[in-house]
């Protein structure tokens, strides 16, 4: 057997033995809008640490809680990663993708990325949302490299719609009813952790970015791959470097986070509700 498929399946029967509950769309916290998980936007079932799956990847940013999260937005059972894994982290690209690949097994069948990005669009500012409408991922190494997993899907997996065109349907109508302001555009994902140099968010901006990260398009391919429907919000949390004169911290990314936690909360409750109705 792979040893990349036997580990996921040690997880899953680790997971298995101690949680019951089947979800049926998988959402991914990104930085500064953990807490989401900690609201009564979900009725929570059961939460699950990391710690608690064997053989599963633990987090090591700090604001990661590290934990999924199982219950219920608007009557629709879901499953939350409060706190993902990245590249960044020292982990190989199999085990950054190891929860995404997990929530399939679980049962999940469309899986919502959210993410903290620095804007490479000059026309975009903090406290944005961005509507991912495509990515770019060629700056860290695919998910898919190596033997592939034929449990899980095809060896040459179409990438020609990532982002699902009627998810993404649902998150416009979701926006203007909540009356939100929505940005559409292209993510660039970065190795990190360190941010990049203005030069290379001209680059991004060359490239067709609107914003960069380091996240989100390797979990995105990895779902793909099992035939998951996709669909991700970026929170712009800063101007890229060299936008403007000010220094970047990660102490900016979690504060804008924090700060737009009201919106993106009702972002996400109203957008899982059109889900359910199209999947």
């Amino acid at each position: 057997m792979n040893a990349i498929y036997n580990k996921l399946q040690r997880c899953f029967e680790s997971f298995k033995a101690q949680i019951d509950f089947e979800p049926q769309i998988g959402i991914i916290l990104g930085s500064g809008l953990g807490d989401f998980a900690d609201t009564d936007a979900i009725r929570v079932e059961a939460r699950l640490p990391y710690s608690a799956i064997e053989s599963f990847p633990v987090s090591t940013v700090e604001g990661h809680k590290g934990q999924f999260v199982f219950g219920w937005i608007a009557d629709v059972p879901v499953v939350l990663m409060q706190g993902r894994v990245h590249y960044y982290e020292g982990y190989h690209m199999h085990d950054v993708v190891l929860p995404t690949r997990l929530m399939g097994l679980m049962g999940v069948r469309a899986l919502l990325l959210t993410n903290a990005s620095g804007s490479v669009n000059l026309d975009y500012k903090p406290g944005d949302f961005m509507l991912l409408r495509d990515h770019i991922a060629n700056f860290v190494p695919s998910p898919l490299i190596g033997a592939n997993i034929s449990e899980l899907g095809d060896r040459f997996t179409d990438m020609s719609c990532v982002y699902d065109k009627q998810l993404r349907d649902c998150v416009r109508s979701s926006a203007k009813k909540a009356g939100i302001d929505l940005q559409e555009g292209v993510y660039i994902q970065l190795s990190g952790p360190n941010f990049e140099t203005p030069t290379e968010i001209r680059m991004c901006r060359t490239l067709g970015a609107d914003a960069a990260g380091m996240s989100t398009a390797c979990e995105a391919m990895a779902a793909r791959h099992m035939g998951i429907r996709v669909c991700a919000i970026s929170c712009v949390t800063n101007l890229g470097c060299g936008i403007s004169d000010a220094q970047l911290s990660a102490e900016e990314v979690f504060e804008v986070g924090a700060q737009s936690a009201p919106r993106f909360r009702a972002l996400v409750v109203e957008s899982i509700r059109a889900f359910a109705e199209v999947l």
